[in-house]
């Protein structure tokens, strides 16, 4: 049993995926080839936004977005503790201040309660100006948009959607990457949506960050090559990778079926084994992981690995809790919830590809 199964899908796509990799290099246009911009129209109508733009991975994805928002030092940006470390590396490498937050403790996100708490404590320290959100669709759910938006439009907040995770899922029928300002997605192979190598978007209505986000890719560059305007980085898809997306994206529709499939077939056998991750009404998740909570976490895995099941841990050490960011003081019990899962949380197989699988759980 395989925790993702990246063979077994490229062998029910082998012969598409095989075509579109011998066109690129039949054309030989490996960089910026046409393929980019073929899957750069096809993203942008998947999610429901006017822009999408590639580049090289999904921290780059998360970086451009502090570019084009003119993030820098003073600034403080909150972001969940309970995820994984780029989304707080990207707030530190613009010299901007990562606060955390505090997780909900049904969906594992980022709680709008404890982020309304750490907003005010901002303000009335005055230290630092608070700039934007940073929400993260954590194992394939989305983030609690409808709430977050509000507190990013009462205080003046601009709002970054991570959904390096959370693709293909949405709320009420609006999907993952249209949210807040601006958004951004992972092509890492175990994402939801991957390539066969890194790669990641960002999405934005914005016509303004578009154009931005073009050139910061390529070097800042204006109209000539070989006229920099701005300051940018080296963060291009290549065409490859873009040829293999654009035939996964094409079966991305019936590979979320088949993950909310499996999901239900673990619900349904596991409802009185653990704490189940939860999905609110009106809500879809795409299911990167499936994550269980247990106090006896450690036992339950080597008795998973004792049937041949391999399991995970997303995440194990809280941001607030790595060497890296302990100049900013926090202590063990300032995030309670996000402590817990920490060091509860194991994750199950997940895949479009698991159906043979699901009568050993």
């Amino acid at each position: 049993m395989q925790f993702i199964d990246l063979a077994a899908q490229y062998q029910h796509l082998k012969t598409r995926i095989d075509n579109r990799i011998q066109t690129v290099l039949d054309h030989g246009k490996y960089i910026m080839g046409p393929e980019v911009a073929e899957l750069e129209s096809e993203l942008a109508k998947y999610v429901g936004v006017k822009h999408a733009i590639t580049c090289a991975n999904g921290t780059d994805a998360l970086q451009l977005c502090m570019m084009v928002m003119d993030i820098k030092e003073g600034d403080a940006v909150f972001c969940p503790t309970f995820t994984f470390f780029a989304s707080a590396e990207v707030i530190a490498f613009a010299n901007a201040t990562p606060v955390f937050v505090d997780s909900d403790a049904s969906t594992f996100n980022i709680c709008p309660v404890d982020l309304e708490k750490r907003i005010q404590a901002v303000l009335e320290e005055g230290k630092l100006t608070p700039k934007a959100i940073m929400a993260v669709d954590l194992f394939g759910l989305p983030a609690n948009y409808p709430e977050i938006q509000k507190l990013a439009d009462k205080y003046g907040l601009k709002l970054i959607e991570d959904a390096a995770q959370g693709f293909g899922g949405e709320i009420n029928g609006q999907r993952a990457g249209s949210f807040g300002d601006i958004a951004t997605t992972s092509f890492f192979p175990a994402k939801p949506l991957g390539c066969y190598g890194d790669g990641g978007a960002v999405f934005t209505n914005n016509d303004e960050y578009a154009s931005l986000l073009k050139s910061l890719r390529v070097h800042g560059k204006g109209s000539d090559k070989y006229d920099n305007v701005r300051i940018g980085m080296n963060s291009r898809l290549d065409t490859i990778q873009a040829a293999v997306l654009l035939e996964k994206l094409a079966v991305f529709p019936e590979e979320l079926v088949s993950r909310n499939q499996a999901a239900e077939a673990y619900q349904a056998k596991l409802a009185s084994k653990f704490n189940l991750p939860q999905v609110p009404e009106g809500y879809v998740s795409s299911w990167a992981q499936y994550t269980l909570l247990d106090e006896n976490r450690d036992a339950v895995m080597a008795d998973y690995k004792a049937k041949g099941i391999p399991t995970m841990i997303y995440y194990g050490t809280c941001m607030h809790q790595q060497t890296a960011f302990n100049h900013l003081g926090y202590q063990e019990g300032d995030f309670p919830v996000a402590e817990q899962l920490s060091a509860q949380v194991f994750s199950l197989p997940m895949h479009p590809y698991l159906d043979s699988d699901l009568h050993n759980i």
